[in-house]
């Protein structure tokens, strides 16, 4: 194939893929299934995109001369322009004299909507169940039960049941006796591979080469800053450049207090492992081997908390099912599976007239929110439930919530905890109903002064009296006996 065929050709690839394109776009999916389908379908026609236009940009460049040698042979330079439309001619018999039975290609076959019922198309429905597992339910959740297993046979952990795992998977703070070892490596590696394919299957139009790019580039930033302020890997706190408190990398753990951690600088067993650790420098082991290790460590555990962040919404949702199907008995769930096989496969079962009803264009003069069945709801259905009810959020960003439901579901989500963390206040159900910025502030300077309160109280509830029956608080008295005025 000649160079200005293949351009041609490539060119007209390009156009038949940007149509398939938005023709995917204008069909609204029925189902959830159908909606991962389709993603990945036009993910597919991007990833074609990408590889014709580097063709063209690479042919267009023409580091061998062809294109213009071509081009000036059909406009007659050194042979005839009959010549040379003869000599295309020929070839074009012989090819087709050697393949009598070569198929011609159809581009707008290939590109075509693909039906269930085409029994002579790939079944892309097949595709998308082998992406995920049973428990996923084609994306809608995590599967996490594995991971739980291995976290619980980590050592220096607690153990807690699989709904609770799922809060604290990405919380590594609680993880500070768990010591940094070879299979603790693997568990985080492991973690963050899934957490990544996961984003990649879900999401294959939001670039997820691009998010998980980012989260690499802000590690390496913070990363760098924070052997700046410390000097090296080994004073690092621990090995998450983000954590609070003080980690002790001879011992491998992490203390919350300044006080235990100076305590423990004098402890029998902290110096007998910087002991050890000094004796395997002087024998040859280098303290990079050390460093890389911490950064590897904390590499995974910062992937881990961002992509948890990015998929917050499933977490959710994973822990409501979880938790839902904790409660049903065996015939429940049997009927629960078989209510969500019709819901995926009935609507595709209908005759031609379902697929000519499908390809028009659906009446929705209210702007009504589209259904499970691809259709608008009902408007007594809206009403009902309040949808056109706008309920804005300061703390969001004034992003205006649609009905009821969806305001009280996001005080919990990422974006209103962000916006709480930003004004530095601790989510906690106290927050609840509360969108103003102001309100948020008073609120938490009062939690505050409670809480200064508390703490004074505590200290003042206990009383000691001296050698000399005077009684004072615990504090007072500890105070006067370092003070030797005891």
């Amino acid at each position: 194939m000649s160079i200005l065929e293949s351009q041609r050709y490539a060119l007209e690839d390009l156009d038949r893929l940007e149509k398939a394109i938005a023709d995917r776009f204008l069909d609204t999916p029925r189902t959830h299934r159908d909606r991962i389908s389709q993603e990945h379908e036009i993910a597919s026609f991007l990833d074609r995109i990408q590889h014709q236009s580097k063709f063209l940009l690479d042919s267009f460049e023409d580091a061998h001369g062809e294109r213009p040698r071509e081009i000036a042979n059909l406009q007659g330079g050194e042979i005839s322009q009959f010549d040379e439309f003869y000599k295309q001619l020929k070839n074009i018999k012989d090819f087709h004299r050697r393949y009598p039975n070569e198929p011609v290609e159809n581009l707008e076959e290939n590109y075509r909507k693909k039906r269930r019922t085409d029994d002579d198309s790939p079944d892309l429905v097949d595709t998308v169940d082998t992406m995920f597992t049973g428990e996923e339910g084609l994306g809608k959740y995590f599967d996490l039960i594995a991971f739980h297993e291995r976290y619980l046979n980590l050592r220096g952990v607690t153990h807690v049941p699989y709904v609770q795992y799922l809060d604290i998977f990405d919380k590594f703070e609680q993880m500070s006796r768990t010591p940094r070892d070879d299979e603790y490596f693997k568990y985080l590696t492991d973690l963050s591979g899934y957490l990544e394919g996961f984003l990649k299957r879900t999401q294959p139009l939001n670039d997820p080469e691009d998010m998980i790019a980012k989260i690499e580039e802000n590690f390496k930033d913070e990363w760098e800053n924070k052997l700046k302020q410390n000097g090296s890997a080994e004073n690092h706190k621990r090995s998450d450049p983000t954590a609070d408190g003080f980690y002790c990398d001879a011992c491998e753990k992490m203390f919350e207090k300044q006080t235990v951690y100076d305590s423990h600088l004098s402890g029998k067993k902290h110096k007998k492992n910087v002991e050890l650790k000094e004796k395997a420098v002087v024998n040859g082991a280098s303290s990079l081997a050390a460093d890389l290790k911490a950064q590897a460590i904390a590499r995974r555990e910062y992937e881990i908390k961002k992509l948890a962040e990015i998929l917050e919404k499933i977490r959710e949702e994973t822990k409501i099912n979880v938790e839902r199907k904790s409660t049903l008995t065996l015939r429940e769930r049997q009927l629960e599976m078989e209510a969500l096989e019709r819901e995926e496969f009935g609507g595709d079962e209908d005759d031609g007239e379902g697929d000519q009803e499908d390809d028009g264009k659906i009446y929705n003069p209210l702007k009504l929110p589209i259904g499970w069945d691809g259709k608008p709801i009902p408007f007594w259905l809206w009403k009902l439930h309040g949808l056109g009810v706008e309920h804005p959020c300061e703390i969001c960003g004034n992003f205006v919530y649609m009905g009821r439901k969806a305001f009280d579901k996001h005080f919990m989500e990422a974006r209103h905890v962000h916006g709480l963390r930003c004004l530095g206040i601790q989510n906690s159900a106290l927050f609840r109903e509360i969108t103003s910025i102001q309100d948020a502030l008073a609120l938490w300077e009062k939690i505050k002064k409670e809480r200064r309160a508390q703490e004074s109280l505590r200290e003042q509830a206990v009383e000691v009296e001296d050698d000399e029956g005077n009684v004072m608080s615990e504090k007072v008295y500890n105070d006067l006996k370092k003070q030797g005025l005891l």
